[in-house]
């Protein structure tokens, strides 16, 4: 007996033992928590993320094109369960989300179970600090997300830019819907607007016998509705591993936006437990200050004074309301957040000084710009106008080429109307134009060839959206250097797209011609044909190179380019199989002195060719 009661005391003291020297059993045991408040609590953070003085969790700071990540600083053990599938869990959080300008707010947030907690290699901006442009949608991803997407991208084929999805490896939605929440007592649909900046509950619930996924939205103070937002069914057990992590990953655009979690449960089989709302954080004061009660009182005599001055001031008015005067009518209301007040403008770009411009031509002249209210760099182009050309209908095009969401297309957020005058802001490239680089040596660097090479590839997959994957299809008709920007990276941004109708074809659809010593004129295509002709393609490369190019790219984008050339319209390469050439999912298209392509080009040459045909 006194033996037996030693091994017993014996087995007990190595478990308390392993138990002690093991800290990850406690860890990885636990099935639920719950934080009403993030003060002393020990989360794991990067990017911008960070816990206030107050016991906020603030994911993104108001910094623009940035993103932040918290998770629970323990592992989660998903792999116990007997038939090896995921077991049940549940979450619950209150958040809230701060934007400038709610209409036109940055990006969102999302929560997130997943097998790593570092999502270093992940994008700011649409991608939502989950994925890049280069892993989105891949299995190997291995994590489930709910987002809160307070900004509309095509890309991934969101709704609109106030909802809320389920993602699974990726930002394309496996279900989404607008934001809102289903009233118990009579079963209607109450809209949500997400970048309010009110406090929000979210709860999320995981089924693993049917599989089933409900998400569930509310104002704070309001008790769970029965129906929940969103549903759907997905096994996540061919997502999840064995080993997940719980937290929340949040991003900024160009546009100030910031995101924050006031309470947080999570429960593993089990409901997650209840958040304590009256001991939530405050979120802090944002916007302009409310009214004091002096100036209640100060208003008055102010408007006394008014009276006083009141000749000075109408004269004053009217000057200033002459200079700021719009052309407004009535078929414009439609188009409301998309139109720019010239007031706000006319401030951005300090009076469209000369010193603002970014550059002129026959179009008009452009001026770089930042708006007061959300400090968003702008381009802003200057465009003379005939009123007979049908600017309904025109901005109307302007409008909805401005829901265009591509990387490698310039955002068009709006347009602004005078008298004889349109305003069209985009969004401003730090780089310029590419013609700069290529003609103006003096000023700007030479690119390499692998930059140019990028550029080439940018602006191809821009054609390719605006050809064959948005909605409508936007044919661009001024494909040109000067239309092609270049961003932080040196990447290809194209345009002035589906806006070539604005101008004269005199400019329009012409290729480069330059001027020799002589005075004669020397066509672009000419040469380059007398270059393959003679057996020296890569004679056409730019000299600047001085030979630091990949000389199969190089003939491969020539070929391209005297194929897109071609007289016939039916023996023209399309923008899919461009990519499909650029990207080197095709061999190089055949052209050589016995293909057919080879003889109609020679007939361009000196026949009486007219590059405005093609």
């Amino acid at each position: 007996m006194l033996v037996s009661e030693m091994n017993h005391l014996s087995l007990l003291l190595h478990l308390i033992f392993f138990i002690v020297l093991n800290p990850s059993v406690l860890s990885t045991s636990q099935d639920q928590f719950v934080y009403s408040g993030f003060t002393g609590v020990n989360l794991t953070l990067d990017g911008v993320a960070t816990v206030t003085p107050n016991g906020l969790l603030e994911l993104t700071n108001g910094t623009t094109l940035l993103k932040g990540h918290a998770f629970h600083p323990t592992p989660f053990h998903f792999g116990e369960t007997s038939n090896g599938t995921v077991p049940s869990f549940s979450v619950s959080y209150v958040f809230a989300i701060y934007c400038a300008v709610p209409v036109i707010c940055g990006h969102g947030m999302a929560f997130l179970v997943a097998a790593s907690n570092n999502f270093s290699n992940t994008m700011p901006t649409q991608y939502l600090g989950l994925t890049n442009d280069h892993n989105n949608g891949k299995a190997t991803n291995h994590f489930f997300a709910v987002e809160l997407d307070t900004s509309q991208n095509d890309e991934f084929k969101d709704i609109n830019n106030n909802h809320v999805g389920i993602d699974i490896n990726g930002l394309n939605s496996v279900n989404s819907s607008k934001a809102g929440y289903y009233d118990d007592s009579d079963g209607n649909l109450h809209n949500l607007t997400l970048t309010s900046y009110k406090m929000m509950q979210v709860w999320v619930e995981y089924n693993r016998d049917s599989t089933h996924i409900d998400v569930t939205l509310a104002p704070l103070y309001m008790a769970k509705p029965i129906k929940p937002i969103l549903s759907t069914t997905y096994n996540l057990s061919r997502v999840l591993t064995d080993m997940v992590y719980v937290g929340f990953s949040a991003s900024t655009g160009t546009i100030i936006s910031q995101q924050y979690v006031l309470g947080w449960s999570f429960g593993v089989n089990r409901p997650a437990p209840t958040i304590d709302i009256t001991k939530l954080p405050k979120l802090p004061r944002q916007g302009p200050k409310p009214r004091s009660k002096v100036l209640e009182i100060v208003l008055p005599i102010g408007t006394a004074a008014f009276v006083i001055f009141v000749g000075a001031i109408v004269v004053l008015f009217v000057r200033r309301r002459l200079r700021y005067t719009e052309l407004r009518e009535n078929w414009e209301v439609e188009f409301g957040p998309h139109r720019f007040s010239y007031k706000d403008l006319v401030h951005a770009t300090k009076g469209f000084k000369s010193e603002n411009l970014l550059g002129a031509g026959g179009f008009g002249r452009v001026y770089k710009g930042v708006l007061q209210v959300s400090k968003l760099e702008i381009a802003v182009k200057r465009i003379s106008h005939d009123s007979k050309q049908g600017m309904k209908e025109f901005v109307a095009e302007v409008v909805s080429i401005g829901r265009l969401q591509h990387r490698n297309l310039v955002k068009l957020h709006g347009y602004c109307r005078r008298k004889g005058e349109l305003i069209l802001v985009y969004e401003y490239m730090s780089n310029g134009s590419l013609d700069k680089y290529l003609y103006d040596q003096e000023k700007k660097p030479t690119l390499t060839w692998s930059q140019r090479f990028q550029i080439i590839k940018g602006i191809a997959s821009g054609l390719l959206y605006l050809h064959e994957d948005w909605e409508k299809v936007v044919l661009h008709r001024d494909i040109k250097p000067s239309n092609v920007l270049l961003d932080d990276e040196f990447n290809g941004r194209l345009g002035d797209f589906g806006l070539a109708r604005l101008y004269e074809h005199v400019t329009c659809g012409r290729k480069p011609i330059d001027r020799t010593a002589q005075g004669n004129h020397l066509v672009l295509v000419d040469w380059v044909l007398d270059c393959w002709r003679q057996g020296f393609l890569v004679d056409a490369v730019d000299t600047r190179l001085q030979g630091a190019y990949n000389a199969d790219e190089a003939c491969l984008a020539l070929k391209l380019g005297l194929l897109s050339s071609h007289p016939f319209i039916n023996l023209r390469p399309n923008m899919r199989e461009v990519m499909q050439y650029l990207d080197g999912n095709m061999p190089p298209p055949e052209l050589n002195p016995g293909h057919m392509s080879f003889h109609m080009l020679c007939l361009m040459q000196n026949k009486g060719f007219d590059p405005e045909t093609i």
